[in-house]
């Protein structure tokens, strides 16, 4: 009996062959959504028998070269960079994908899911199931929102601390929806 070594990704834990495979058997562009703690990275690939292709890519580090200031590895910005890549893809007449997430299972309404959310209202034809999808309330920063104007009252300091970062960039908090939407409107011209 002789032994095989596995695939170095696959040892790696990087890297499910088998998902891979059916992605690939299947010819569709794939929508890869890779994530870190501060960022967000969505690409549109197309398998090609010499190694796959990318035809599309959109970042949250874009973002912040459009003017983005409240960082890059929120909900609102991996929704903001879906639609990101979805007018981006728009532009080379490229309309239907299938998600890719990776070696990942993502959670539902996760920033996974945002990034898709924000491609798909941009006219990318992904498919889906809506109740995945984060709410709208959700992509728009509501929920930072509301728990900045909650512990602005409760307790200032913890607030100064924790929205550090937003308060340096001069974004503030209390208002983060309507600064969200200006600057979806921003991206989407």
């Amino acid at each position: 009996m002789t032994w095989t070594q596995p695939y170095r990704r696959k040892r790696e834990g990087r890297t499910d062959y088998r998902k891979r495979l059916k992605l690939l058997v299947s010819r569709s562009i794939r929508l890869v959504v890779r994530l870190s703690e501060r960022h967000v990275v969505a690409q549109l690939v197309e398998y090609s028998i010499t190694g796959d292709k990318v035809l599309v890519t959109a970042s949250s580090k874009e973002l912040e070269k459009l003017g983005w200031k409240a960082g890059g590895g929120s909900l609102p910005a991996a929704y903001l960079v879906g639609a990101l890549l979805a007018r981006k893809a728009a532009k080379l007449k490229l309309e239907k994908a299938i998600l890719d997430t990776g070696k990942r299972t993502p959670l539902a309404r996760s920033r996974v899911y945002a990034v898709l959310r924000g491609s798909v209202e941009q006219g990318l034809k992904v498919p889906h199931g809506e109740e995945i999808l984060p709410e709208e309330s959700r992509v728009q920063g509501k929920h930072i929102e509301e728990y900045a104007k909650f512990l602005k009252g409760a307790d200032a300091e913890r607030y100064r601390k924790q929205f550090s970062a937003y308060l340096k960039r001069e974004v503030d908090p209390t208002a983060f929806t309507k600064y969200v939407n200006s600057f979806k409107e921003k991206v989407l011209q």
